[in-house]
């Protein structure tokens, strides 16, 4: 499915915002209170723009009614307050589908195997870790089946193998993924193209190579980079300083 932003803008956080992504991982970077996650809101329907248009293959998606088939969002704010087992929260991801009781078991037992909790299953979901509880999220978001999956810093409270599982599964699933990342090195490795944002603008756009170069980084984080190439993929990786290199 194919994901488009143009000009979307909320009064006073984002202006502007004009993106696209289809089949694919797409992450929006930038510093704290660019805008980040307003825009994301903005596709999943939690913030109408004053003005631009988001768009799933052509359709406004404020207009559509079916969009809770076809989107799956994990957002800063997802909790569960109600003392559910991980089963019963991984169950919530087949409530926009048609009832099939053999098809969703199946379902919700593989994604609680894709996120390596299974056995988490028969467990009370407010009795987690804030990682363990991360992953459940993540697994009720694959349960959904969406073609277009939002994840608002998924790699939070995880360990460094679970962030590297999520975000490869991410890639690994074929949808159309767009996600924040505050971890740039995270970003290169995982996201085929990167949104820069800025007080609420686009600064730049392009694939990680084209986009994580030290002087953008100096620009618009304020630490000096120094890029260097992962040794087994060749990706962009980057080395910080605290002091902007005059």
């Amino acid at each position: 499915m194919r994901v488009e932003l143009t000009g979307v803008t909320v009064r006073n956080i984002v202006s502007d915002i004009t993106l696209h992504a289809s089949a694919e991982v797409v992450g929006i970077v930038g510093p704290n209170g660019s805008g980040k996650s307003t825009t994301l809101r903005c596709v999943y329907r939690a913030l109408k723009p004053d003005a631009g248009t988001v768009l799933f293959d052509g359709e406004n998606v404020h207009k559509r009614h079916d969009v809770a088939r076809h989107l799956a969002a994990l957002t800063q704010e997802s909790q569960v307050e109600f003392d559910f087992t991980v089963t019963e929260v991984v169950e919530m991801g087949r409530l926009p589908h048609d009832r099939d009781p053999a098809r969703d078991a199946r379902v919700v037992s593989d994604a609680l195997a894709t996120v390596d909790v299974s056995h988490l299953a028969s467990r009370s979901f407010l009795s987690l870790s804030g990682g363990e509880r991360q992953r459940v999220l993540i697994a009720r978001a694959i349960a959904q089946e969406p073609r277009v999956l939002v994840l608002d810093e998924p790699t939070n409270h995880l360990d460094i193998r679970h962030q590297l599982d999520v975000l490869g599964l991410a890639r690994g699933l074929g949808i159309t993924v767009l996600t924040v990342l505050h971890d740039l090195n995270l970003a290169a490795s995982y996201c085929d193209r990167l949104y820069v944002l800025d007080e609420g603008r686009v600064v730049a756009s392009g694939t990680p190579a084209e986009v994580l170069v030290p002087e953008l980084i100096a620009k618009v984080f304020h630490v000096t980079a120094h890029v260097v190439a992962h040794p087994t993929t060749g990706v962009p990786q980057l080395l910080f300083d605290q002091e902007v290199t005059p």
